[in-house]
């Protein structure tokens, strides 16, 4: 499946397109942020219909460990949805309603607004939730709410008119375990916020080690812990050294592992301001993305990815057909083979041994950000997708 040319995105109608987004959507998260905003962009009236469901992971975590049972969330779920039915009283017109992501609850209400008022209905899904609760290892906590789950995500792809993802691998994915035909899925890659990832010039650090960073969630898909090994493969050069930043359920056992072998080579960090990150990641010398072999990992471009070619940073990340699909390897990144930490060792010293290879990554990777995965540029693509489903 093909993404458009933003080109050939065009507004066909004399006013702007009006589109609701509606929802219980994670509404800090990244993806949501930068599709609502690449539609802005674009010319599209977006009015926001949201309230929050969810207070945290670790409220989602319990909620599906059989939390779900509890009369107290019913009745939380209850006063939600009544409160976005009150807030939805008052949107007005719109053209398209569009529902974000996690969206798995939210579309049988939308379906329901949507046929009311006789509006096409379009649905992010961007990742499978029944999916991330299995590579989370949730359903050996609950099997029974595990397999309700993949039920109601069946039903749920049914009900749009349309539904988004950001690969075709994803794609194959869902028709593989949900059957849903391809035709009825659009693509918009993820992308990166550009107005908090960009090129920021500063002064290099006074030291000469060769600084390589991972910062995200700490979670199976990345393989962090694939990286610390990486690391004590290359303890003996004391040149190199490792920054992890952020949190997450495998930042305990790398921390671990770090200890077992007496890393003195890495360094982990707490989660910081977007800002600090940003002056973090633009001082290293090499940005790493995802190392797993979990099928998140293989079906996606994870977010980091996009965001280290946002600010003009080399990139090594796992490789796989997604990735493959959207970048080159040796010209806007650069590949290793996942879950093999001595294939990222030899990565690394590839990279610290070719300062031009280093320069190069980093300045093809930015223009090719910039002239594809902008959020300008997401914004054209999602906004061609509604185009297409209204004068179809």
């Amino acid at each position: 499946m093909d993404i458009p040319n933003p080109a050939d995105a065009m507004m066909t109608q004399d006013q702007p397109m009006i589109v609701c987004y509606f929802g219980t959507y994670r509404r800090e998260y990244s993806r949501n942020q930068i599709m609502i905003e690449g539609l802005r962009r674009n010319g599209v009236e977006v009015v926001e219909c949201h309230e929050t469901l969810w207070h945290s992971v670790e409220d989602r975590v319990q909620t599906v460990s059989g939390g779900w049972s509890r009369p107290v969330f019913w009745w939380r779920v209850l006063r939600t949805y009544f409160r976005l039915l009150l807030q939805y009283r008052r949107v007005g017109k719109y053209d398209v309603l569009i529902v974000g992501y996690p969206g798995q609850f939210d579309v049988f209400l939308a379906r329901f607004l949507s046929w009311l008022h006789r509006k096409p209905l379009v649905w992010d899904v961007f990742m499978s939730i029944y999916l991330i609760t299995l590579e989370r290892g949730l359903d050996k906590r609950s099997r029974f709410t595990i397999d309700l789950l993949r039920r109601l995500e069946w039903v749920a792809c049914r009900l749009p008119d349309r539904l988004i993802l950001d690969t075709s691998e994803y794609v194959a994915w869902f028709g593989k375990t949900h059957g849903v035909p391809t035709q009825r899925f659009r693509l918009v890659p993820t992308g990166a916020d550009d107005r908090v990832f960009y090129p920021i010039l500063l002064p290099m650090p006074e030291s000469h080690t060769f600084c390589v960073i991972y910062y995200g969630t700490f979670i199976r898909n990345h393989g962090v812990n694939h990286i610390v090994e990486a690391a004590r493969l290359l303890a003996d050069d004391s040149s190199i050294r490792f920054e992890f930043i952020g949190d997450g359920p495998e930042r305990e056992k790398a921390q671990e592992i770090a200890n077992r072998y007496h890393l003195s080579n890495v360094t982990f960090v707490e989660w910081l301001e977007k800002t600090e990150l940003v002056k973090r990641v633009v001082q290293a010398d090499v940005c790493l993305g995802a190392f797993g072999t979990t099928p998140q990992s293989l079906l996606t471009v994870q977010n980091k990815i996009y965001e280290g070619l946002a600010m003009a940073r080399p990139v090594i990340t796992g490789d796989s057909p997604a990735v493959r699909q959207a970048l080159i390897h040796g010209e806007q990144v650069y590949l290793c083979k996942r879950e093999n930490p001595l294939s990222l060792a030899e990565a690394i010293r590839t990279l610290k041994s070719n300062p031009d290879l280093c320069r190069r990554l980093g300045q093809n990777g930015h223009r090719f950000f910039c002239d594809k995965f902008d959020i300008n540029h997401v914004g054209q693509i999602f906004a061609s997708h509604m185009d297409e489903l209204l004068f179809q």
